[in-house]
């Protein structure tokens, strides 16, 4: 069964797709050593030197993307003009809505144009989206009277096709389906051009004219439930357009008699890594009715710099009117093989180089077009192990480079109107890299070409794949399969060489034999080999054997639950079926409760008072489901019930805020620390645990790590606490401590110290290990065994103890870990969860832990010192480092939960009224306690830009410490 055994990222257990899908394009390969290269590598296609050409010449096609001077938009309601019309460069624009393309080269969704027009300011804020669009409370076609029509896109554009020269149009797929018009002219109409992800090129040489030339598209309403195109199932509010639009960018190809697309690589690496034997390929096409002979060129160039390029040559004839793929191979260009390459690691297990790719192809002097990209070498292997009693078959594993890891990751959403910005990407990029997560999970939603770059350069991993919940979950005949497999082919030609990408997966459902084997073909005949993974559940179909993997929860559970290791659901394809073994595609407890900073962004009063009085209020920042049964996410009833019963009943919404950010940093912490702890189980072990969402395309109270407005609330660090990559954590199954090494490199000289402490801030336990080295990715298990006091079956009788761990390494602080327990544990009717009401998305309790006794520890006391700021290079290109060192100067209780933020503010220390938060700081820790004479050393790392002129004023409170404002230094102009 194909990807179960170990193997390199491409070597070719498709190795029938790939011939037949050769031969069909007639596979031309090189016989002779290399002549010289042209000198020449300039090319007509290059995009415009605009905010278009953001978009890399690599997605696929080199062409120039439309759209850099401005799209016009508008209803059909609004216009009686015919396509033919509409498409002239005569045509009249007046009243029409200018919409400037975004960072991806696409002008966007129908809401999109609106709000770059003006249209309803606040969109994200309240209800607004709302009252300014309309509403939709149900996945499908388009309700809203202004949206349930098609819409017209429009762009002007120069061709000066010189005698000879050729172009083709590039539709990258639309959202929905669109009629296309060039110059009076429909080229394709929407029986043809459909599907969000899809590839269409249409020959659009004899419509062009000298000096202007006009693109219209007739953008018809997208219904993600019949067409195969994007939606975000029950993850937000639906947009009332349902992202009708263009998402990817259109682009105009032009040439002469040859053309070249497609270029990648095609990687075989040694186990060892010792070296890598790249063929090179590129797909030329003749656009003539006769046969056309040129020179194709292709140079590899290292990393940095490091070392000479390699150039590649060699001569090809295409037939007339036909595509033939052009192989360099190492048989024939042995400069192909190349000894001891630059690796492309994980960012916490290595260096990201990454190798440029330029093609071309020539007749004489003249070059017809080039591409240009970047492509990593690295080896991506997937296998099923821990076959036994609770999962007979074995679950997922992946190895990078022959090393097994933990996927530590989260579901990444796009922006709710599909609007893409490259420097917010960049910032999520720093944002999630600070958190520590290591992959991250695309489902459905692919990306612009950039982002994808972006994630190369990162190191961050990407498991893409397919959604589940509408079309893209049928089984698919006719059309729909047609679109399916046109949509696989220009995925795997847009994602081939990221070397980030290192699975594919389809969603909840598996794919019927012939879409799964439709599939596989195309994405052999664009040689992307990574993982192809049958479900996100536990499927199996025909060529891709079993899954091992499984969903779920995705409501409240206690922190403990994730060390669970015995409840299946083996008739329910493992959905909802426990905590820490296997591989978990889309798991957590559910809501996120926001700082008050990021709430009083986007709710109204109305909107925070129910927030904290009304545990079933449709919260409209959740989604639009009402209620709170099974698979039910539009209110925060599980969480609250949780949180009333195991801290109390707040009284006011910075009570509710407050033990909202606990009980979130705890299960976020509990959720990752056991996928760790228990990787090293030697039946069923844990292998992966995807975090459902790591983030939000819009302000959100449900499934999110850190917020649209990049607000890092309690799940964002207790998150960062689990994944720090030299790490002691202590383990809710059998109260001993684990130790950790995430880090690329040996660690040596480590020790632990335990302490367990009473509130009263009295040392019930201390123990201190023997010397510990742990090689990179180690866990090492039972290191310590803290003594702590002993369970109560009487809820009167609960008493709240810490446990703090600190984690040293030759004698300095590496980790600090605080845990917060109850003599009253959390308990889970197994039996009812598995099989009740809600049947596992969230847990049937017996008891709820009793931490009541937190909200009695006397007042705490931090005093702040050695507050400075200096200019130095950060995450996302930060530039200012402002270092604060806090000390528990009281004589007895820990200062618990200490949250510091930075904010502008006075020369006095006095922070700004409204929106002050500087939106761009990267703390290094947060959310920490302090005992008795500790201390600890905060770093936020910032852009001194987001200071507005404003010094810098750092805010401090905790649970039971008095807030306090610190002003530090102000950064100097170099900063």
């Amino acid at each position: 069964m194909i990807f179960r055994k170990a193997r390199s990222r491409l070597a070719l257990p498709l190795t029938v797709f790939v011939t037949a899908a050769a031969a069909a394009l007639g596979t031309v390969a090189a016989s002779a050593a290399p002549s010289p290269v042209l000198a020449a590598h300039t090319t007509s296609t290059a995009a415009p030197a605009d905010a278009a050409s953001t978009v890399k010449a690599q997605y696929a096609v080199p062409g120039t993307v439309l759209g850099s001077g401005g799209w016009q938009v508008l209803s059909t309601t609004k216009t009686s003009s015919t396509g033919a019309q509409i498409s002239s460069p005569a045509f009249s624009t007046t009243g029409w809505l200018p919409v400037k393309n975004d960072d991806g080269g696409a002008p966007g969704t129908e809401i999109e144009a609106l709000l770059q027009n003006g249209a309803c300011p606040n969109a994200y804020y309240s209800t607004n989206m709302k009252t300014c669009f309309g509403y939709m409370s149900t996945i499908g076609a388009d309700t809203v009277p202004q949206f349930d029509v098609p819409w017209w896109y429009r762009t002007d554009f120069t061709a000066n096709l010189a005698a000879g020269q050729h172009a083709s149009l590039v539709v990258n797929g639309v959202v929905g389906a669109a009629d296309v018009w060039v110059n009076g002219t429909e080229v394709a109409t929407q029986t043809t051009v459909e599907g969000a992800y899809t590839r269409y090129t249409f020959n659009v040489t004899s419509d062009m004219l000298q000096g202007t030339n006009t693109l219209a598209l007739e953008v018809h309403p997208n219904d993600p439930n019949t067409m195969l195109t994007v939606d975000d199932v029950d993850w937000n509010q639906i947009p009332p357009d349902n992202n009708t639009g263009i998402q990817m960018p259109i682009q105009l190809l032009t040439s002469a008699n040859l053309s070249d697309a497609d270029a990648h690589v095609v990687e075989v690496n040694a186990a060892d890594l010792s070296s890598s034997a790249l063929t090179v390929k590129t797909n030329v096409t003749n656009d003539t009715s006769s046969s056309q002979t040129g020179i194709v060129a292709a140079t590899i160039t290292p990393p940095s710099g490091d070392g000479s390029p390699i150039l590649l040559q060699q001569t090809v004839t295409v037939p007339a009117n036909m595509t033939q793929t052009v192989a360099f191979t190492p048989s024939a260009f042995p400069a192909l093989t190349i000894a001891h390459p630059a690796v492309w690691w994980p960012y916490q297990m290595g260096a990201q180089p990454l190798y440029g790719l330029t093609t071309s192809v020539a007749q004489g002097s003249i070059v017809s077009t080039a591409t240009s990209g970047t492509f990593g070498i690295r080896t991506v292997t997937s296998t099923l192990v821990g076959a036994g009693p609770v999962d007979s078959l074995g679950v997922r594993q992946y190895q990078i480079n022959g090393v097994p890891f933990v996927a530590r990751g989260g579901g990444f959403a796009e922006d709710l109107f599909l609007h893409y910005s490259a420097a917010d990407i960049a910032k999520q990029i720093a944002i999630m890299k600070n958190m520590g997560i290591d992959m991250i999970r695309l489902e459905g939603h692919f990306m612009p070409d950039d982002f994808y770059q972006q994630m190369d350069e990162a190191g961050i991993m990407i498991a893409s794949g397919l959604q589940c919940c509408d079309a893209w979950g049928n089984n698919l005949k006719g059309k729909l399969l047609t679109v399916a497999t046109n949509s696989a082919l220009a995925i795997a030609q847009n994602e081939v060489d990221h070397p980030s990408v290192v699975s594919f997966q389809w969603s909840d459902n598996a794919p019927d034999s012939a879409d799964a084997k439709g599939t596989v073909a195309q994405f052999a005949a664009a040689d992307f080999d990574v993982p192809v993974i049958s479900s996100a559940e536990e499927n199996t179909v025909a060529p891709l054997g079993d899954s091992g993997e499984k969903e779920g929860p995705y409501d409240w559970v206690p922190p403990g639950y994730w060390y669970d290791t015995t409840h299946t659901q083996p008739g329910d394809n493992q959905t909802n079926a426990g905590g820490s073994w296997g591989f978990d595609s889309e798991q957590s407890a559910g809501d996120t409760i926001p700082t008050l900073d990021s709430i009083n962004r986007f709710m109204s009063p109305t909107d925070q008072q129910e927030l904290w009085q009304s545990p079933t209020y449709n919260q409209f920042h959740a989604n639009y489901e009402s209620g709170h049964a099974q698979y039910e996410f539009g209110t925060l009833y599980w969480f609250d019930q949780a949180m009333n019963a195991r801290y109390g009943t707040p009284t006011s919404l910075d009570q509710y805020v407050e033990q909202g950010q606990l009980q979130n940093y705890e299960n976020t912490r509990a959720q990752f620390e056991a996928f760790i702890d228990h990787s090293t189980n030697s039946s069923t072990p844990s292998t992966g645990t995807m975090y459902w969402q790591v983030n939000k395309g819009w302000p959100s109270v449900l499934w999110d790590l850190y917020n649209e407005d990049g607000d890092q609330p309690g799940s964002y660090y207790g998150t960062k606490e689990a994944n720090a990559t030299l790490h002691a954590l202590y383990t809710l199954d059998n109260g001993t401590v684990t130790l950790d090494n995430l880090s690329s490199a040996t660690r040596s000289g480590l020790t632990v110290e335990s302490k367990v402490y009473n509130l009263a801030g009295t040392v019930l336990d201390d123990q201190t290990s023997g010397t510990v080295s742990l090689t990179s990715q180690q866990v090492k298990n039972n290191v310590l065994t803290p003594k702590v006091p002993a369970t109560v079956t009487s809820r009167p009788a609960a008493t709240t103890y810490f446990v703090e761990l600190t984690l040293r390494q030759n004698g300095n602080v590496v980790d600090r870990n605080v845990y917060w327990e109850s003599t009253y544990p959390d308990e889970v009717n197994w039996t009812a969860t598995m099989n009740g009401e809600n049947a596992g998305t969230n847990a049937t309790m017996t008891q709820y832990a009793d931490l009541q006794g937190l909200s009695g520890l006397a007042a705490g006391t931090i005093t702040a010192s050695d507050v400075t700021t200096s200019a130095q290079s950060g995450p996302a290109g930060a530039d200012t480092v402002t270092n604060v060192t806090l000390t528990n100067t009281g004589s007895q209780t820990a200062a618990f939960f200490l949250r510091t933020d930075l904010r502008r503010g006075s020369a006095a220390g006095v922070p700004q009224s409204g929106d002050n938060e500087v939106a761009s700081a990267l703390w290094s820790n947060d959310d920490i306690t302090l005992f008795p004479g500790e201390s600890e050393t905060l770093s936020v790392t910032y852009h001194a830009a987001d200071l507005q002129g404003a010094t810098p004023v750092i805010s401090l409170q905790g649970y039971n410490v008095a807030a306090q404002d610190i002003v530090a230094p102000v950064p100097s102009p170099t900063g």
